[in-house]
């Protein structure tokens, strides 16, 4: 405990003049959409890329460990916490406005929501799908966010971020950066995600708004947007559809302690109220044995698992 109280003490001596909100023993359950999650050491926010730095650099010098939390939409957190310090973007990182060549700039602390909602005030089309993903910026192009036939890396330009080896901020051409399915290289080379870029089409606003109204009723009629979750538990397999065999082992309503199978959307594990990590990871292993064992598919995670 003691090291624990140096530690916040270090830390908040460290960072006294950096534009930045700090928290300690916080909940993570209160900063994540699965409502799941023990206390974090030190909750971080820095508000421009400086206080970020600096975060890195206190890491770096006292061996603390660190990792990133954008909008926690697609995270599932031990009960147990997360060490160290936690860099949350959501809410810092917010600058949004256009470049001098017409193209948005968004800060990684930005939600998507705000930013498909300034595309659509500026008749800008190609975000429509984005609309009702409960993510941050960072968070979206950290994965290639996607839903209904869109991806993030159909409209992004270049991404911004900071090394946190060498605390220098670099800007990448996103053709120059191998994005996939539910992939990029930010997911495995440690680079933090502080901003993008977005190249949009002009549109008709009544149609860009008629669209994004469309998409969201539609994910409101399928999914269990009424239950805390984070998403879809399961990527895409290479051939099929995660929810639809999940659907055919008669998986739907599978639970373990307060974690469900949704039965209205069965790519969604939810939490029924009270669930904790262990519940959830319950559920993610019977669906994964049970498909493995029906189909021949190993199901890997969309969500990320975080802690111990």
């Amino acid at each position: 405990m003691s090291d624990i109280m140096n530690l916040r003490e270090e830390f908040s001596e460290y960072i006294k003049d950096q534009s930045a909100e700090a928290l300690y023993n916080e909940p993570l359950s209160s900063h994540c959409s699965f409502k799941i999650g023990g206390p974090a050491d030190i909750l971080y926010t820095p508000f421009d890329e400086n206080a970020l730095i600096c975060a890195l650099r206190f890491a770096a010098e006292n061996s603390v460990p660190f990792r990133v939390l954008g909008n926690g939409s697609n995270v599932l957190i031990s009960d147990k916490g997360l060490r160290g310090v936690t860099i949350k973007l959501i809410g810092g990182l917010t600058e949004l406005c256009f470049t001098e060549d017409g193209e948005i700039f968004c800060g990684a602390g930005v939600s998507l929501k705000k930013l498909c909602t300034f595309a659509l005030e500026n008749g800008l089309s190609g975000l429509q799908f984005a609309y009702g993903i409960p993510g941050s910026v960072g968070g979206a192009v950290y994965m290639n966010a996607g839903a209904y036939g869109g991806e993030i890396k159909n409209v992004l330009t270049k991404v911004r971020c900071v090394d946190p080896k060498t605390f220098e901020t670099e800007e990448i051409p996103a053709c120059e950066i191998d994005i996939a399915y539910r992939s990029t290289p930010f997911m495995t080379n440690g680079k933090i995600i502080t901003g993008a870029y977005f190249s949009l089409q002009n549109g008709d606003k009544e149609e860009i708004k008629k669209e994004m109204n469309s998409l969201m009723a539609k994910r409101k009629a399928s999914q269990p947007l009424e239950y805390p979750s984070a998403g879809s538990t399961f990527k895409r397999p290479a051939n099929g559809y995660a929810a639809a065999m999940i659907d055919e082992c008669g998986l739907k309503g599978c639970a373990v302690g307060n974690a469900e199978v949704s039965v209205k959307h069965a790519g969604f594990v939810i939490n029924k109220g009270g669930a904790s990590f262990g519940d959830v990871m319950g559920v993610i292993e019977k669906v994964r044995q049970t498909v493995l064992k029906e189909k021949g598919v190993y199901l890997e995670t969309e969500v990320e698992i975080l802690g111990e």
